[in-house]
């Protein structure tokens, strides 16, 4: 059986969406992989800062998980400093877990890069 009966080969809209589809899957990782590179180079560019502040929000986002695929769960915490600006930043599950709403103490950041929170006792601020 033969697929092309053509003796030029595949007919032209076959090769068309062929690359079509091929220029859009390398695209689309080419361009995953500059906006992840411009972000981290954006971090480093950053300076570091060692800030009083409040976690004032937590939230987290799951993504996947139909069927037989599992789940991946993104962690966020939202910080509020003295001046009343707020920061959202990504953190991983273990600092996600040990951060509550309400807890005081000094946040170190650069960039959108969560670095540390250093809790500190009502004591200490009040």
């Amino acid at each position: 059986m033969d697929f092309f009966p053509s003796p030029w080969g595949p007919p032209p809209f076959f090769i068309f969406f062929f690359v079509l589809i091929l220029v859009l899957i390398v695209g689309t990782v080419l361009y995953g992989i500059f906006s992840s590179v411009s972000v981290w180079s954006a971090n480093n560019a950053s300076e570091r800062l060692t800030v009083p502040g409040r976690v004032v929000a937590k939230r987290t986002q799951v993504s996947g998980g139909a069927g037989d695929s599992s789940a991946f769960t993104r962690y966020y915490a939202t910080f509020e400093f003295e001046d009343g600006r707020r920061v959202e930043l990504p953190l991983k599950g273990p600092q996600y877990g040990l951060m509550v709403e309400g807890d005081f103490g000094e946040l170190t950041y650069q960039g959108t890069r969560f670095i540390d929170f250093v809790r500190m006792r009502k004591e200490e601020h009040s």
